[in-house]
This record gives structure tokens, sequence and C-alpha cells, in this order.
């Protein structure tokens, strides 16, 4: 959108025409209001911009069917030159095929859609009447009512001039045949009656009359979108003066944010569209015992009560004062709507907004998304930020770990999930109209996916779901479309919903990442390996949880599925999903492991008082979640989590990198992009799926292992030592073999509990000369080694039963170690 500049924000109001109440739909649902209609159908206005146009912001919906439309707003009008004598208003502006349709509703019983006269040439026959007034410096029709403007319209069907027959009807005959014979011929064309026969916009823009106005208007070049092939600096130009740039910059910040900007300011500010339409008395209201009718009939239909004036339509618009914003902001200095964008290497999470902020950043979400000042200064962050994409990718990455402004959170998701290219072109090119086999399951989904939201619920929203989902299915051949696969494009439609485009390669690059082969046609293997890796995570942050869960049969097949599947957009209305994903884009693929923990750790109390059957009714119907503390305890998660303790054979393969450290931090950001570790020779290897399920804990790999034990090697497998790095001991190694294969080598400070003797005969911990010490480390990461993998798993799961926390198997055993030269030999006794 444009800067506000020297215009200002105006609202005015009407009513959508109600539907009976007892009328439904084919499908058995009641009929979709028409102000939802209206709704949908109102955002591909917000996309038309243009210099010389002005531009539509925002359009809400009230009670009763009340519909108020923001848009940009001009005091001075054409009308008010025209008063002045220098140089509009319908119904005398419209054109006859539109008066002769007259005003169109759906039958009674079938909501069908009739196809509407009006359009492009109905607009060239309105530019005629605004260029006749104009010419001759009067209105049209001020001498005849509504009724007889509308009969004299029709007409003019019968006359051979209208120019002359208009001319003559107004007394300005003598003022017509001064005109120029270009301007003359140019009126007849737009009011040419027949739109049959009226030329289209691009057929008038061809006359003479423009080749003398053209060269004074530059031609608008509409900037190229943010994700696209074009270069979107192509076009930019600097004054010769260098001085001019300053001079054009003015003190009125705030003018130079676009219209969008300043409305979503305006509204965090207490702005309030029904009240300031109140003030002014375009909204009125009366004791709801006075619109009561005298007769009701069973149907509904009412008598006796005549018409509320307020109900008809009053075309005035109301200008929205900007200061209660602009005294909100007044200690805001200039350059915060200026930041400065430094390049920053460092792995260290910031924020570039100013000092006065850094408080703010530390408070809850909701309060920093209701503030205008810190609202004010992150969109201009994330604007300036995302208008460098993708030069400025890593900084965008470290300002979505403070938070992500909701106004910019659409393309801030798209460079998130890395998003690029021509995509207009490529969504263009799928063919989304030829009928596919999915195509009833989609019909059957759409109507029951986020309809809460009238945005999404709106006949226009539907249209998108099925064109966005079909696209995605046709793109990809080896996928099917599963039940749900409408839930997890909801939240990208819902942000981008004038950009079907950019929604597609948002969910078409979020699924590979996130949900990598869940949607094959057989499934089964990849979503038992994610259910039972995910088992695993419950054993390993919350044991307890997970023996009782175990005891009762309450498995994670019974509720996990639609959590996982839908990655929690078929469980969280969209305002909690807005806030998870902001976080979950920010993790790798096993981060959804960490939220599903979360949320179980928020029923933790219920669910270890309760058994099977009661578990049950608790899921078919989810308690609250706290969402802010669902994220917050999912990174804390995360970070206590081994990369490679989450590992599956069926995610997505990893890409190559020149850092494949990827080491987790134990500050509640993540510190890099959080990808996907490489395949080396110390990583985990695949096992079936079987042995995988009898093992209660997870396997981490040889590499994480030695990463976190903070083990180097000088020379060529000489004694390890610890890095230098001096910090408490993340982890306690066990080696379950024997006393005599520990002492022939073992890794840097482990203990050795030989598995036969570990437990007695009731499965309690032997006591022991490093029983102790195992106590000790519980709450921290406790990795079992040994060389029989039935052995280690079986020492595990006796841990877990004995309620201790973050025990995990080193996959391959101490085999796995012996290559690497890390192990500790003692040195001969003399």
């Amino acid at each position: 959108m444009f800067p506000l500049k020297d215009a200002e924000m105006g609202a005015f109001t009407f009513f959508a025409s109600a539907l009976p109440h007892d009328v439904c739909g084919s499908n058995g649902l009641p009929l979709t209001p028409n102000s939802i209609k209206i709704l949908g159908r109102f955002q591909i206005l917000k996309t038309i911009t243009h210099p010389r146009l002005c531009q539509y912001v925002d359009i809400s919906r009230g009670k009763h069917e009340r519909l108020v439309v923001v848009a940009e707003h001009c005091e001075r009008s054409l009308e008010d030159l025209l008063r002045e004598g220098k140089p509009v208003r319908y119904p005398s502006y419209l054109a006859p095929e539109v008066i002769a349709q007259g005003i169109f509703k759906t039958s009674d019983h079938v909501p069908s859609e009739k196809p509407l006269p009006s359009g492009p040439k109905s607009d060239v026959w309105s530019l005629g009447i605004i260029l006749f007034e104009l010419c001759v410096g009067r209105k049209l029709f001020q001498s005849l009512d509504i009724s007889e403007r509308l009969k004299f319209l029709l007409t003019l069907d019968c006359v051979d001039d209208t120019i002359i027959v208009l001319a003559e009807e107004h007394g300005c005959l003598d003022i017509i045949k001064e005109l120029p014979e270009t301007v003359i011929d140019l009126l007849k064309k737009c009011l040419t009656f027949h739109p049959s026969k009226r030329p289209t916009p691009d057929e008038l823009m061809q006359d003479n009359v423009f080749s003398e106005v053209l060269p004074l208007y530059p031609p608008f070049i509409k900037p190229a979108s943010l994700f696209s092939s074009s270069l979107r600096c192509a076009d930019l130009t600097l004054p010769e003066d260098i001085s001019q740039l300053y001079e054009d910059i003015n003190s009125d910040y705030l003018a130079e944010r676009s219209i969008e900007e300043v409305y979503y300011l305006w509204c965090l500010a207490g702005g309030d569209l029904e009240k300031e339409l109140v003030n002014k008395e375009i909204i009125r209201s009366k004791p709801p015992i006075c619109t009561l009718p005298n007769f009701l009939f069973e149907d509904g239909e009412s008598f006796g009560q005549g018409r509320d004036r307020s109900s008809l339509l009053d075309d005035t618009t109301v200008t929205l004062s900007l200061c209660q914003l602009r005294n909100r902001l007044k200690d805001v200095g200039g350059e915060a709507f200026y930041p400065l964008l430094e390049d920053d290497q460092s792995n260290l999470p910031h924020s570039n907004s100013n000092n006065e902020l850094s408080a703010a950043a530390t408070l809850p979400l909701i309060i920093r998304e209701r503030d205008t000042e810190y609202q004010l200064n992150r969109i201009i962050l994330f604007d300036r930020l995302l208008k460098a994409y993708p030069y400025k990718k890593n900084q965008i990455w470290k300002e979505a770990r403070v938070d992500i402004p909701p106004l910019m959170r659409g393309l801030t998701w798209a460079a998130l999930l890395g998003v690029e290219g021509a995509i207009h072109a490529k969504y263009d090119a799928i063919d989304k109209d030829t009928p596919i086999p999915t195509d009833r399951q989609i019909e059957v989904d759409i109507p029951r996916c986020h309809q809460y939201d009238e945005l999404l619920s709106s006949p226009e929203g539907h249209a998108k779901f099925r064109r966005v989902l079909k696209a995605w299915v046709v793109s990809h051949p080896d996928l099917v479309y599963w039940q749900g696969l409408d839930s997890l494009c909801a939240p990208f439609l819902y942000l981008n919903f004038n950009n079907e485009a950019l929604a597609y390669a948002c969910m078409s690059a979020f699924i590979p990442k996130y949900l990598y082969n869940f949607f094959l046609k057989d499934n089964s293997h990849v979503i038992q390996e994610y259910l039972t890796v995910f088992s695993q995570m419950i054993a390993f942050h919350d044991p307890e949880l997970s023996n009782h869960l175990n005891e009762i049969g309450f498995i994670p097949d019974l509720y996990a599925i639609p959590w996982f599947l839908t990655m929690f957009t078929h469980v969280f209305p969209l305002h909690k999903i807005f806030h998870l994903w902001d976080t979950l884009l920010l993790g790798n693929s096993s981060f959804p492991f960490c939220i599903g923990v979360a949320i179980l750790q928020q029923l933790r109390d219920r669910l270890l008082a309760n058994g099977f059957n009661e578990c049950i009714l608790l899921f078919s119907d989810l308690p609250e979640i706290d969402i802010e503390r669902c994220v917050r305890e999912s990174i804390n998660l995360f970070c206590w989590t081994p990369k490679s303790a989450t590992y599956r054979q069926h995610a997505q393969p990893p890409k190559p990198t020149s850092d494949s450290s990827g080491v987790r931090s134990s500050t509640p950001y993540f510190p890099t992009e959080c990808p996907d570790p490489p395949k080396t020779d110390l990583s985990r290897e695949s096992i079936p799926l079987n042995d995988l399920k009898s093992e209660v804990s997870p396997r981490i790999s040889a590499e994480d292992l030695i990463d976190l034990c903070e083990l180097t090697v000088t020379g060529h497998f000489k004694t390890p030592t610890k890095k230098t790095k001096s910090s408490k001991p993340k982890l306690l190694v066990v080696d379950i073999r024997n006393s005599e294969d520990f002492v022939r080598g073992h890794i840097s400070g482990s203990i050795n509990i030989p598995f036969s003797t570990a437990f007695t005969a009731e499965g309690e911990l032997t006591q022991g000369p490093y029983t102790a010490m195992l106590q000790s480390f519980k709450g921290k990461v406790i990795v079992i080694v040994g060389n029989v993998a039935k052995h280690t798993a079986v020492f595990a799961a006796h841990l877990v039963k004995m309620k201790y926390p973050r025990i995990c198997i080193l996959d391959g055993g101490i085999n796995k170690i012996k290559p690497t030269g890390l192990l500790t030999v003692p040195s001969p006794q003399i």
C-alpha cells in the first residue's frame, strides 16, 4: 500500500440484506449471511493500488448484518470543486444495464448466483457522466427525484444522440457545442447506451484525446512483489539533486507509513469504528422494546413495525481522527521510523529495537502485541528486513526469535520457510479446474474447517480453499489428500487471503519440512515411527506420566495423530496457532514432539488422576491450553533434547550445510536455524520399527555424545581431553559393561554399573559405589552405554520405571566410540 501522506482515513457503513432464518442450503447447513459473502468478496478490493485511486483498507462486520468499510479518504472531492466553480453521486452515475437489472435477490430456497451486468464497461458509462458534469460545470438530474432519474436514463435507448439529449435536458447545449471535437467524441464513446457497443477501458485509452494527456502523467508501474523473480529495485530512481531527498522527508513521519500500518496502529491506540460512527450519529439505536413487532408469524415474518430509518443507506463518510494515535506516538523519535540495519554475524539472539523498548520485549506476548509504540517499532523493522529478503534472512530469523508483529506475520512466515522465486507463475501454471477424484472429499472438508472465522467461512474463502488445496494435490502426484490437509492450509490462506500463490508456496514448503511423507497413500510406517518417537519423548521428559499412560494403555495412537497430521491446527483455533507456529517455524522437524509433550504436561495432573476411559473423554473435548506456556515449555524441552534423540529414518533427508555443529543452546531461543544434522559415520543408524517400539528410551548418536561430553581429540587418537569451555557436566555416562571391559577402555568421566548386578529381584537399584552419583544426576541427561543393545534398553527401562527423566541409550554401543580414539585407558600400575 502507498503512504498515507496528506490523505486521511474514512469509514462508512451499510447493511447487507438479511436472509430468512428458516432456510438451509442444499448441504443442510444454514445459508451464509450476506454480510459474510460481502466480507469475503471485499478482500480483493484491498489489492487495487494506484497513486490516483483511494485505497480500501478494511471491512468489519457488526450486529444485524451491519458492515463498516475503512478506506483512504480525501476531504475535498470533485463535487466540492464543482461547487466552487472549478468542476459525484449515484444512482445518477449508474449505467443503464445496471439500472435495468433492478435489485436481485436469491430465490427463496436456492442460493443461486446470477451473472451481474456490472463490469468495466459500466464504469466507462459512469466515467462519461462525470466527464460530462466537469465539461458543463454542473451536476446532472438535480431537478429529478431518484425514480425519475432512473426512468430518464432508461429512455436514452430511444434517442439518436445521448450527448445532445442530456445537454438539452440541462440547458447547456451551447457549452457542449463549444467543446473540441475530440472531447465530444470521447463523451459519445463513454455514453454509448448498449454495453455491447460501448468500448472497454483499454479501448478507450486509445482515443486521441489521451495522446495529449498521457505525457503529463508518467505511467504507474506496480512494484514487483516480495516473492517474485523480478528485480524489486529495477525501477528505482534517485533525483538529480540529492538534497531533494531531505526536503521530501516530512517531519510527520507517521504520514510516510502505509495506510494499512496507520490503520492497524490506530486500532491499537484505542480506535473504535462503531464508536466513531455513533458519535457522528451515523449509527443510531433505540430501546429494544421499541423494535418489537405487533404481529409475528411462526416463520419469523413480522408486521406492525415500520422500517427503522437507521437501517437505510447513508453514504456519509466519517473521517477517522488520528489525534489519539499521534498523541500516543508523540515521544517516538524520528530515528525509530528509519532503523539502521547492521550486519551482525553473531549467533546470539538480539533485537534491533531501541533501548526504550528493551523492557517491553520481556513482557508477555499478548501485551506486546497490544502495545502501540512497541508494534510500531517492530513493524517498521520487519518491513525493512523483509524488503531486503533474502539478503537479510539471518536477521529476520534473529528478530523472529523475539516475536513477529501480527501485521507482518504472513510475509515473515514465508521468509522463514525460504519461499523464493516466481511463485505466481508456478501457481498459475497448475491446473486447478479439471475434475479429480479428490474434489468430493475437499468439498466435504472445507465447510467444516475453521468456520468460526468469518473470512474462511465466506464463499470466497471456500473457493480459495478449493483452489489452493487442489493445486497442492495436482502438483504432488506422489502424495494424496488426507483429511486434515484443509486445516493445515487454513493459517496460510488466512494470512495470505489475497495471495493464493504465496499461501500455496508456504504450504508446499511447510509440509516437506515438518510432515515429510505424511501424505503418502500408505503412510502407516511413517505415522507409526513418528508416534513411537513421541512415546520415547514422553518417557525422556516425564517418566512418571509415561509410566501411567502405558499402564492404562492410553497410547499416542488414540489421541496424537490429529495433532501431528495437522500440526495442531485441528486442535487449536487460529489465534493460538499463530503464536504456536511463530515458534514452530524457528525449529526443525523434531520441535512438534516438544509441543506434544508440553500439551500433555499442562494436563498432567488430570491424566495421572484418571484411568483409560476418563482420559479418552478428556481428549474428546480438549480443555483450554495456555498457548504461551506451551510455547515456553516447548522451547525448554527442545533445548534439553539431544539432537539425535528424535531421529527418524522416514524424516526428510537433511540438506548439505557448511556448519553441521548445530549445538542446541540452553537459552530460551534457538541459536541457529536448527537444521536437521547431516548423516556421518557417527550418526544414528536405522533400526526396524519393532525394535524401536520395544525401547522405552530414545537412542542418541555417538556424535551427540561426543558433543555433549565436550570431548576433543589431540593428535592421532591420543588421550581425549575436555574442551577449554568450562561448565558443569551436561550429562552422566553410565557404562553397564562388566568391570573388566570397563577397565580396558571407557568414555572419560563415565561411571561403571555392571548390568548383571545393577538391580535387585524387586527391580530396585542395587546400592554400590556409584549409586549416589547416579542419583545426584537425576534430572540431567543420563546416557546408558553398553555392548549388548538389549541390556542397555532394559537398563534404561528400569531407570524410567524409577522415574528417572532424560534417560537415553547410545546407539551402536561402545563399539561406535572405539574407532574415534576417545576411550580412556587407565595407566598400568607399577
